[in-house]
């Protein structure tokens, strides 16, 4: 058989205030049009479909017609894992309908190891486990779990002793793995780096469909991370290719095809002159832009003068004006939420422009001025 390696969707994440429906419909056309192309006979999302366990309508219509399209219209098997962004019960509601549509989904850890055949193979589907949800399910070796390492050890356990030696195996798994290389976007990994696990407890299997991680990445031959179809961050994302992997188990063969993007994510660092005058590709110029100003405050004109040329900026960075050598740094949304507080708007100003906050007496001034003209459109 083959199959298309897939994860972390994060269908309704947002950049800031701003959506990423429209990227991540072209993500899922593009996937679907590689799943057809490549004749696969199944698409595996190894967790983390949507972005929060309470997904909008926006993305729940998002995968309501990706899964039509893909189960009904192309007639491929998908198989879904929750991840830990994931509601574990929603995901997997009406589990037997939707099985019987092509839609396997794994929500939560079950005490029978759950795998579905398809050819030579048996996929087997692991949603994110925690050490409690382990003990609970298998409480006659909760003294053997110690820590998510030992709870892992557990679970894979379970699972090979039901391995068909006439098969491979295949695993789908949300899991951090040691020594594996995040991003910025990868928010939940990183934090503590308690909840990692080596590679060695997948040992066994003929190839570890992964997800959690944002980059693309082996981690050990047969052990793979995807990434994520799209970049969610600026920094180190903006220099990965974003890809699918198909498998074919025929050879075991790995064939990693590029994900194309409707914006590319950059960082512009420079003088405000330099960012208003470069020299930069159409692609860049109308992707998503970051921009770090070095010799002047990122303030609202400031802001004005450079979307027009940088129609899709998500993102500033100015002078700080409270120290010589001390700098800000203010997201788009900060500056526009400044639009509703005129007074901030006013130091604001007077700090971009006379180098100085206003007094006292200049404050007083500007408030009644503001009273007058709030009176006068009443």
């Amino acid at each position: 058989m083959k199959f298309l390696h897939t994860s972390d969707w994060h269908l309704g994440a947002m950049e800031g205030n701003y959506s990423l429906k429209e990227d991540q419909q072209y993500f899922i056309d593009a996937i679907c049009k590689i799943a057809e192309q490549e004749q696969v006979d199944a698409v595996f999302i190894a967790g983390d479909v949507y972005d929060r366990s309470v997904a909008s309508a926006e993305a729940i219509s998002l995968y309501d017609a990706a899964m039509s399209r893909l189960c009904k219209k192309l007639e491929k098997q998908v198989l879904i894992i929750a991840g830990n962004h994931d509601s574990a019960e929603r995901l997997s509601t009406c589990g037997d309908l939707l099985t019987m549509a092509g839609l396997h989904v794994a929500g939560m850890l079950e005490a029978e190891p759950y795998y579905v055949s398809i050819g030579d193979t048996d996929i087997y589907l692991l949603p994110w486990i925690s050490e409690e949800k382990v003990r609970s399910i298998y409480p006659e070796r909760k003294d053997e779990i110690h820590n998510l390492e030992s709870a892992y050890k557990v679970v894979m356990d379970v699972i090979r002793q039901s391995f068909d030696s006439t098969k491979k195996h295949i695993i789908l798994a949300h899991a951090f793995i040691t020594d594996s290389e995040t991003s910025v976007s990868d928010r939940a990994a990183v934090i503590g780096y308690a909840a990692n696990v080596s590679a060695k407890v997948f040992e066994g299997f003929d190839y570890v469909a992964l997800g959690h991680i944002h980059k693309p990445q082996t981690v050990s031959p047969g052990v793979r991370y995807c990434g994520t179809p799209m970049p969610l961050s600026f920094g180190k994302e903006e220099s990965q290719e974003k890809s699918v992997t198909v498998v074919d188990t025929a050879d075991m063969s790995e064939k990693i095809i590029p994900v194309p993007q409707l914006h590319r994510w950059t960082t512009l660092t420079g003088t405000l002159s330099e960012l208003l005058d470069a020299e930069v590709s159409e692609e860049v110029r109308t992707g998503y832009v970051r921009l770090q100003i070095t010799d002047a405050y990122a303030g609202l004109e400031t802001m004005a003068s450079l979307e027009a040329i940088y129609p899709n900026v998500r993102d500033y960075a100015g002078k700080r004006f409270d120290g010589e050598d001390s700098r800000i740094s203010m997201t788009q949304q900060e500056l526009e939420k400044l639009e509703a507080d005129p007074e901030t708007v006013f130091v604001r100003f007077c700090l971009d422009n006379l180098k100085e906050e206003p007094d006292a007496h200049q404050l007083e001034l500007f408030r009644k001025a503001v009273r007058e003209a709030e009176e006068e459109l009443k």
